[in-house]
This record gives C-alpha cells, sequence and structure tokens, in this order.
C-alpha cells in the first residue's frame, strides 16, 4: 500500500515539475525565413525594361521575424532597419548586377542572391556652360558677384574681402581666374573674388564639371560648390549645399566633397577626402552626379564617395529644389586655417564649368 502511495505521489510531483518546466520556458524566436527581395527600376516601362537611364531603382525586402538587414550590392555593404531603400547605379550602359541580402534577427540570419540588371543612360545634354574664351570681366550674364566680408552672412571666420574688380576675377588666355592677393582693402588684408550664377542659372538634378588647376599657398581655401536656390528664404543649412570639391593650402595632396543637410552640417557633415597629385601645377576634373536620390562625387571622373541615404526626407535630403553654382577662394577660416604669413598671391584657373543632364 505505502509503495502504491509513494509512486502516486512521485508521478503526481513529476506531472507537477514537467507542468513548471513547460510554463516557465523562454522560447527563443526563430530565425528569419521567407526572405525575398525586389526591385523596382525607375521609368521602366515596355520601351525602356531596364529603367529610364537614371540608374535609379527602389527596393523592397520581404522577410518573416526578421529585425535588421544588410545588403550588399555593386561591392557596398548597407544596413537598414526598415525593408525598403532606394539605390542608384552609376556605370554607363546596360548591366546586371548580384545583390545579397540578409535578414537577422537574435536567433541567426538568412540570406539570398538576387540579379537584376539595369540601364544608365551614357548620354548626357549639355545645357548649361562657360569656356571663358572671351578676355576681360567674367561673362555678366552668366556670373554675378559675392562682395564684402563675412559680416555679410555667409563668411565661416575668413580673412577676405570680395570684390568685383579684375584684379581678382578676370577671364584671359581662355580660362577664368580668380586671384587671392594680400593687400588692405576696406579693413581687410586679402582680397579675393565669389562669383555666382544664382538669378542666372539655376538647376535641379544633372552632372558638374569644372576643370580646374588650384592655388597653392598656406591658408588659401579655393572652393567649387552649389547652394540651394532658396537660401534667402529658407536659409542655410536648410536650402541644401552641395561642395564638388575644397582644397586646403595646408594640407596639400588631398581634396574633399562635403554635403550640408538639416541634419548633417558644419562640423558633422557629410565628407569624403581624397588623395590627389599636382593639383596646383595641373588641371584636373571635378565633377558631382545628383540625381533625385543620391549625389556622387568623381575626380578626372573616378567616382570617390556616393551621398544615398536609406530614408530621405527634407532634414537628410534637401537637395529637391534648385540650386546655382559658386567658384570662390577664401583665405583662412575656420578650414583654411593659419595663413602663411609670406603668402603674398595664388590663382585658381578654370578651364570651364559644364552642367549636363
Amino acid at each position: 500500500m505505502k509503495n502504491r502511495i509513494f509512486l502516486a505521489l512521485t508521478v503526481i510531483l513529476l506531472s507537477f515539475v514537467a507542468c513548471s518546466s513547460s510554463d516557465n520556458e523562454i522560447i527563443e524566436p526563430k530565425a528569419p525565413s521567407n526572405l525575398s527581395i525586389s526591385g523596382v527600376k525607375v521609368g521602366a516601362d515596355g520601351n525602356n525594361p531596364n529603367g529610364d537611364g537614371s540608374g535609379v531603382v527602389n527596393f523592397t525586402i520581404s522577410a518573416t521575424n526578421a529585425t535588421y538587414y544588410k545588403v550588399l550590392i555593386n561591392n557596398e555593404t548597407l544596413e537598414f532597419s526598415e525593408n525598403t531603400f532606394s539605390y542608384t547605379f552609376s556605370q554607363p550602359g546596360t548591366n546586371e548586377y548580384e545583390i545579397i541580402v540578409a535578414a537577422y534577427n537574435s536567433s541567426g540570419n538568412t540570406s539570398i542572391t538576387y540579379s537584376i540588371t539595369v540601364y544608365v543612360q551614357t548620354e548626357l545634354s549639355l545645357i548649361w556652360q562657360d569656356e571663358f574664351d572671351t578676355d576681360g570681366a567674367p561673362d555678366a550674364s552668366k556670373w554675378g558677384y559675392n562682395t564684402g566680408t563675412g559680416d555679410n552672412g555667409w563668411g565661416n571666420n575668413e580673412s577676405q574681402y570680395y570684390t568685383n574688380r579684375l584684379d581678382n576675377a578676370k577671364v584671359e588666355g581662355g580660362v577664368l581666374k580668380i586671384t587671392a592677393k594680400k593687400e588692405d582693402f576696406s579693413g581687410s588684408e586679402y582680397t579675393s573674388a565669389r562669383l555666382l550664377t544664382a538669378g542666372k542659372f539655376e538647376f535641379t538634378y544633372g552632372r558638374v564639371d569644372v576643370r580646374a588647376k588650384l592655388p597653392a599657398g598656406g591658408g588659401v581655401w579655393p572652393a567649387i560648390w552649389m547652394l540651394g536656390a532658396n537660401f534667402g528664404t529658407v536659409g542655410w543649412p536648410a536650402c541644401g549645399e552641395i561642395d564638388i570639391m575644397e582644397y586646403v593650402g595646408n594640407s596639400p595632396g588631398q581634396i574633399s566633397s562635403a554635403l550640408h543637410t538639416p541634419s548633417s552640417f558644419g562640423a558633422t557633415v557629410n565628407y569624403k577626402a581624397t588623395s590627389i597629385s599636382n593639383e596646383t601645377t595641373e588641371f584636373h576634373i571635378y565633377s558631382a552626379i545628383w540625381t533625385e536620390s543620391s549625389i556622387t562625387f568623381l575626380l578626372d571622373d573616378v567616382e570617390y564617395y556616393t551621398y544615398n541615404p536609406s530614408t530621405k526626407n527634407d532634414a537628410t535630403w534637401p537637395f529637391y529644389n534648385n540650386q546655382f553654382l559658386i567658384l570662390n577662394i577664401a583665405m583662412g577660416g575656420n578650414l583654411g586655417g593659419t595663413i602663411d604669413p609670406n603668402f603674398d598671391t595664388s590663382t585658381m584657373e578654370i578651364d570651364y564649368v559644364r552642367v549636363y543632364q
């Protein structure tokens, strides 16, 4: 009888332990599954199955139990918490790309390979240019000036006074010469020029090529850049700024490109530097390709930086509107740094400025 009671109690106890263990068991999530990706090429139709030539593709990823994704695309690794993103392919012609997509959570990951064929237009139309073929003052139908100092609201603690004199900006021998000089002028120790196309030529999307030879000397800060045409109404950085090329004479052998937006500006700008040689003795081509979803920078037709945010809104992508071109040499300032006390004069020579769409 005792044995039967003990056996019954044992069965009840084991059942209780089993139930308790089952009730308190921590169930780990399953690894992601059912992973897929699809790409919609912008402008694709029956006549253009591989897109309209812009190279822009809008992707959507789908997976069960995924918390984030990684995408290896065109030798570039992207990571997203959202399941949609846009990417701009830039290799000219019609090309097939293999894309590796992986979905992750705390229990593991799964991946697939996806193929897509995209067409990128190889021919662009020249919509604006200045070849600087006529000696004298820069073409007034194409270029205006900012004059004065940073007190006008657009300085960066720079030391120059911008003028509209031929001493600081003139066309000569087929090139535009912007010259920075050490001289006393209206309370400043240096003069220079800042030319811009605001109100004369403004555009949205395209490719800009500028062939230039850069000035030399500690403290020079030449730039080839663009600013949103709505600057006067929304201010900076809401208007967006595209720095095609900046050079610092105190750091020879290097140029940089940058983008200023409401979410990233000043010291925390989207920025990339690249090496260059003979920049003050030879001409190089500085370029930017601006599309509805990305901005790519090139040196002598070689890409070195692409800004392509996964999420685009007015904070991260203010580049929906017209921009105008700016050419200038600043002296010193936040980026130019210390000016060589022996600096006398230096010139940026610009062979041409061309804009394509």
